[in-house]
């Protein structure tokens, strides 16, 4: 598969993502602390063990406990802390409806392309966990839209990678947290991408996504929107004043950049 190269220029620090906006990197994958008005809320939760990390990582920056957990969508990546972290602090964890069967342990996910675009990620992606996740007792529906959950911010349901995926834009400085509509690392080769001499952007990991048709009109919707940053599930942040033509590069592109070619049809 291809790419889209972007500057170096581009790249932010996790802890400098944006105004009230930190984020963490754990092996591959990418959680984010928002502060807001209501407090701050916890953006994914990571690989399976991770939830002793996120815990000391939060507790070096806020003195009380998040007001929730917000779960962009359900994959073993973003969410294996979830419940441990939801007890520890006894708070809710929202996500859209569609990923509630994923979610309250009724059903998997489908199996892991494994043969999208080579690399490490996709060979290995039959031994990830599919789920189904059990936040029965914690899990509440996220609304679209401006959320009470996450002042300031609007709730986008961005369906392609899962049905009920969501990434979450203020507004106010133009700050986009895409989860996996799209990222800025090779999705198939997330170790091998860390050594990558500049970031680039690509679609949604390939193993996992289950409606291309449908990721692509998303990432379209995400590239014709007033973006300034850009802080993915996997890979690093990006910002500056090429960014927005990068998007839409992406979007025009798509189905070479993005779609595995086993499933083009």
């Amino acid at each position: 598969m291809e790419k889209v190269a972007v500057s170096e220029e581009q790249v932010l620090p996790m802890d400098a993502v944006a105004a009230d906006v930190r984020g963490l990197r754990i092996a591959f994958v990418n959680v984010f602390a928002v502060m807001h008005t209501a407090g701050w809320t916890l953006i994914d939760a990571g690989v399976p063990f991770s939830e002793g990390v996120i815990r000391r990582w939060a507790e070096s920056f806020a003195a009380t406990p998040p007001n929730a957990i917000v779960l962009t969508h359900g994959h073993f990546d973003h969410v294996s802390a979830a419940p441990g972290l939801a007890e520890h602090w006894d708070v809710p964890v929202y996500a859209h409806p569609l990923e509630f069967p994923y979610l309250s342990g009724h059903q998997e996910y489908p199996a892991p392309n494994s043969g999208a675009g080579g690399g490490l990620m996709s060979l290995l992606s039959p031994l990830y966990p599919k789920g189904p996740v059990n936040l029965t007792g914690r899990l509440q529906p996220l609304p679209l839209g401006a959320s009470a959950v996450l002042p300031g911010w609007e709730v986008l349901h961005t369906p392609g990678h899962t049905p009920g995926h969501c990434s979450l834009y203020r507004a106010g400085d133009r700050t986009l947290l895409v989860g996996d509509a799209f990222c800025t690392t090779k999705p198939e080769s997330f170790f091998e991408a860390a050594f990558a001499p500049q970031p680039e952007l690509h679609g949604p990991p390939s193993y996992f996504t289950s409606d291309w048709v449908t990721a692509q009109s998303s990432v379209e919707r995400l590239a014709a929107m007033d973006i300034a940053v850009v802080a993915p599930g996997h890979g690093k942040p990006l910002s500056g004043p090429g960014l927005q033509a990068d998007l839409r590069e992406l979007a025009t592109r798509f189905r070479a950049v993005a779609v595995p070619d086993n499933q083009k049809q």
